[in-house]
């Protein structure tokens, strides 16, 4: 049976349909017959304690520069919806929280993925530190102290935003730099929440794995290599996407987190991975699906498909 979809999103016009995994999980449903929705987080309107937005009907076509048809914007209750695909970027900030407050009025009735209020409660870099075991030595505060006996116990570090995304922000400091007093500095009058600091893995030369999980079962994963004057491997500041197969260390590590992926309704998940240690569990918008099977790995946007339309029936 068709499912009415809702895609709740940065606007469409903005992807770069080469690398983006909603504009995947679009085609494919599309492709299955699904009705397909689109509209932006500030069209989310409340009344009466019903969820409106202004929805447009999207066709979507695998062309550069030809990617997307909208129709006339419509105002529909969204509980009227079969599927709400939570898919904006973050930042994960007040506003993106308010949306899944939002959605979580209408879940499980219309099904939203993944469940906004476990996206709400499990933010990707504090999420991570329920499972101390998988990732290297980490430290949240803002204690300009506490960093500085962090380094010294453990040397070259990583510190970064803690609601960061995309790489933004994210800095590697040798253990004799200088510069650890003004960053935190800069970092205090930019951010008000705590920071996250972890110990350096030089594995990142080789890699930081994006492994992708549906319903909690590890199903591809690709390497992104950062570039030579780089720490960071995001692919859109010059990391190098590279085919990757899963060792016996993530697989076990996949085993451990995935029960409670499923118990907390996350249908589509990414990890993140440099050597032997997970770093990151991104539950807003994971990203990797297409650079996945343009190495030859599994079709990956029919899996999600697939498991949505099973919980639905």
């Amino acid at each position: 049976m068709p499912l009415d979809i809702a895609v709740q999103m940065d606007h469409v016009r903005t992807v770069n349909i080469v690398g983006d995994t909603t504009f995947a999980l679009s085609l494919e449903a599309q492709r299955r017959g699904h009705r397909l929705y689109h509209y932006t987080p500030d069209r989310l309107a409340m009344v009466g304690g019903k969820l409106f937005a202004r929805i447009e009907e999207m066709t979507v076509r695998d062309e550069k520069g030809n990617h997307f048809s909208l129709g006339e914007p419509v105002r529909t209750d969204l509980s009227e919806m079969d599927v709400v695909l939570l898919r904006q970027d973050p930042p994960f900030d007040m506003n993106y929280i308010t949306t899944t407050h939002m959605l979580e009025r209408i879940h499980p009735k219309t099904l939203v993925v993944n469940d906004p209020a476990w996206v709400r409660n499990s933010p990707e870099k504090i999420f991570v530190t329920e499972f101390a075991d998988l990732m290297p030595e980490t430290l949240i505060t803002k204690d300009p102290a506490e960093v500085a006996a962090f380094r010294k116990q453990y040397g070259d570090i990583i510190v970064k935003p803690l609601y960061g995304n995309g790489g933004a922000g994210v800095f590697h400091l040798a253990e004799a730099d200088r510069n650890l007093a003004s960053l935190l500095e800069m970092f205090s009058q930019l951010f008000r929440e705590p920071f996250i600091v972890q110990r350096y893995l030089k594995d990142v030369r080789k890699g930081d794995k994006r492994i992708i999980l549906i319903d909690g079962e590890p199903v591809g994963a690709v390497n992104r290599v950062p570039a030579e004057t780089e720490a960071r491997s995001n692919m859109h500041i010059g990391g190098r996407a590279e085919k990757a197969e899963l060792t016996p260390r993530e697989h076990e590590i996949c085993a451990a987190i995935g029960p409670e992926l499923r118990r907390r309704g996350f249908i589509l998940v990414g990890i993140d991975v440099i050597g032997d240690y997970m770093t990151e569990i991104n539950v807003t918008s994971p990203t990797g699906i297409r650079e996945i099977q343009r190495f030859g790995g599994a079709d990956i946007a029919a899996l999600f498909w697939d498991a949505v339309e099973a919980k639905r029936a």
